[in-house]
């Protein structure tokens, strides 16, 4: 009877051994730290996942670019480096207009208008995905953007020569528009690169502001709303069609709740960052109406470049969501 209970707990731990080795596991590369809330829903969207599927799938969440620096993402999982990562998707506009969708300034600059927007061009880039390998599983939207500078800035006028970080087409045409240089860096390079000067001025939501710890660095945040961009999380169209349906379902699900779920957070914080960028000594202010009017021209302007280049898709959308 002892032989026969010890080969049973055997056999069990066997069986446990084999069944946690069929286990599908899969590393989720993201471009922010591991504080920030898109990063801390990501967690919970593979916590979702894993209690979904009964262990049966394993996500792992990799922060702050530590597998895939954030340019490097979409190309990895595109090409099944990593199965499934989260990318800033206007970073890749470059790459088809309607990427960019969601970093026309002054179009949608609030949160419900975001999500009108997404409703609106949500299955557009979903298609552009999937044309790149990729199956969208959700987004996220950033707090709405303003400037960061280390002077007080009236007008366009002021923001001539400064050195502005740019981290897709927008930044970069803004910065054109306004006579500013820009210089590419990713967010995990961003409180160096404002320490050593490689950059002097940045748009970004008072996320990244307190990510960052800007305040160390620059003086005045401006309020000028410019646009939500959204963080997105695609899997490898080769390894989700690898699944099985249930385990497929389990991701939909999951990313549905998380999507859902990453709203609302952004929009808890946002006031929190700003009130945070305050306590630390940065002037956080809105434009003046100069500076605004003449962003709203160059927002005008972009609108028009976005229209050029989208085409009927790009019409289509900006339509059903002035509809």
């Amino acid at each position: 009877m002892k032989r026969l209970n010890t080969l049973l707990a055997a056999t069990a731990i066997t069986t446990i051994s084999a069944s946690a080795a069929m286990a599908e596991k899969w590393d989720m590369p993201m471009a922010y730290p591991a504080t920030n809330y898109h990063t801390e829903n990501g967690v919970a969207f593979a916590a979702c996942v894993g209690e979904a599927t009964g262990g049966a799938m394993e996500i792992v969440v990799h922060a702050g670019g530590s597998l895939f620096a954030g340019n490097d993402i979409k190309r990895a999982v595109q090409t099944g480096q990593a199965p499934m990562g989260e990318r800033l998707l206007s970073a890749h506009a470059n790459e088809n207009s309607l990427y960019g969708v969601d970093s026309i300034p002054f179009l949608a600059t609030s949160f419900a208008d975001s999500d009108k927007l997404w409703a609106a061009a949500g299955d557009a880039v979903a298609a552009a995905l999937d044309a790149d390998n990729l199956v969208y599983i959700y987004s996220v939207p950033w707090p709405p953007q303003g400037f960061y500078f280390k002077k007080d800035v009236n007008s366009a006028a002021d923001m001539a020569g400064v050195k502005f970080r740019a981290y897709n087409a927008a930044t970069a045409r803004i910065a054109e528009l306004a006579g500013m240089v820009p210089v590419q860096i990713e967010a995990a390079e961003l409180s160096q690169a404002l320490a050593t000067g490689v950059a002097e001025s940045f748009i970004s939501s008072g996320s990244t502001g307190v990510d960052s710890k800007v305040w160390e660095s620059l003086t005045n945040f401006y309020d000028v709303q410019a646009w939500l961009p959204r963080n997105t999380i695609f899997v490898n169209k080769d390894s989700f069609n690898g699944l099985d349906d249930a385990t497929k379902a389990a991701i939909m699900d999951c990313g549905a709740k998380a999507g859902a779920a990453g709203t609302a957070r952004a929009q808890e914080l946002t006031s929190q960052y700003l009130a945070t960028l305050a306590e630390n000594g940065m002037k956080v202010a809105p434009p003046s109406d100069a500076l605004k009017a003449e962003l709203q021209g160059f927002g005008a302007t972009m609108t028009d470049e976005w229209l050029a280049g989208a085409g009927d898709a790009g019409k289509a959308i900006i339509d059903a969501y002035k509809q």
